[in-house]
């Protein structure tokens, strides 16, 4: 479990980014962190994964505190992050050695091992020759995510990371999150994008700094003016709903995807 306690940060002589935020993050649950830009998320996400420390209070993972230095590797083990940005974390041009600079500190075959592995779960295996340079941006941040799993973290921290990728190279990062959900990591997934929301078990709300809403997956209907009231775009799945909702038409919904909204008309229809 992840715990911050009254947690704050600001840059020098700014002021406060993160104003005292409290939250609990239980294991492998997925946790998706929404707000306008200058809300804080990409910070808070920051001080999750133990990137930057916070300037007041107390984070735990694991009932290790993250602001002990003495527990600075163990958390490295714990805790990973993938960027918006994936060419800001890519070192080398071969993928090979790209993942390997990841697990140096292991032996040769566990090296192999992890590689193969970790390079199967995005669906890359197949480009393990590749130079980097040759691969598209949402490639790229799939090699970046192989090489957050290949260390077999617990927890993984996504912040934006399909913001540049285009609409084929974000279906296969959902669906990378998707099974990575279903091998129980805990996630914490930081958005705009309101397709997204549908990755969360649980969605929190930040605005100036601050957490001003949490809701559960299943709320989503019932709470949705909340997104409206804090000008996140509502997705186009709960647009839909609620119309049938206005015409007597009430459908349930476990994976809000497309697809299940298509399936479900289509029985109504033949009713």
């Amino acid at each position: 479990m992840i715990k911050l306690e009254n947690v704050s940060y600001h840059y020098k002589k700014e002021s406060k980014i993160l104003k005292e935020i409290n939250l609990e993050i239980k294991e492998q649950e997925t946790v998706v962190i929404m707000g306008k830009n200058g809300s804080g998320k990409s910070t808070l996400g920051k001080v999750i994964s133990g990137i930057i420390k916070p300037k007041s209070g107390k984070i735990l993972l694991d009932n290790l505190d993250m602001t002990d230095k003495k527990n600075k590797d163990e958390i490295r083990k714990k805790i990973g992050i993938v960027f918006q940005n994936p060419e800001n974390q890519i070192i080398f041009n071969k993928i090979e050695d790209e993942l390997s600079f990841a697990l140096k500190d292991l032996k040769k075959e566990e090296i192999e091992k992890r590689i193969k592995q970790s390079l199967k779960k995005v669906k890359m295996e197949e480009n393990i020759e590749q130079d980097l340079y040759e691969l598209s941006l949402g490639q790229k941040q799939r090699i970046v995510i192989s090489e957050v799993i290949a260390r077999l973290p617990k927890y993984i921290v996504f912040d934006e990371p399909t913001t540049m990728i285009d609409s084929k190279g974000k279906e296969k990062i959902y669906k990378i999150v998707e099974d990575l959900k279903k091998e129980h990591y805990t996630i914490i997934y930081i958005t705009n994008m309101a397709e997204e929301i549908f990755l969360a078990d649980r969605i929190i709300i930040l605005e100036d700094g601050k957490i001003v809403e949490e809701i559960k997956k299943q709320e989503l209907l019932e709470k949705i003016e909340l997104f409206e009231k804090y000008d996140i775009k509502v997705p186009m799945q709960i647009e839909l709903l609620q119309e049938l909702k206005k015409h007597g038409i009430e459908i349930n919904l476990e994976s809000y995807s497309v697809q299940e909204l298509a399936n479900k008309l289509k029985e109504i229809i033949k009713k």
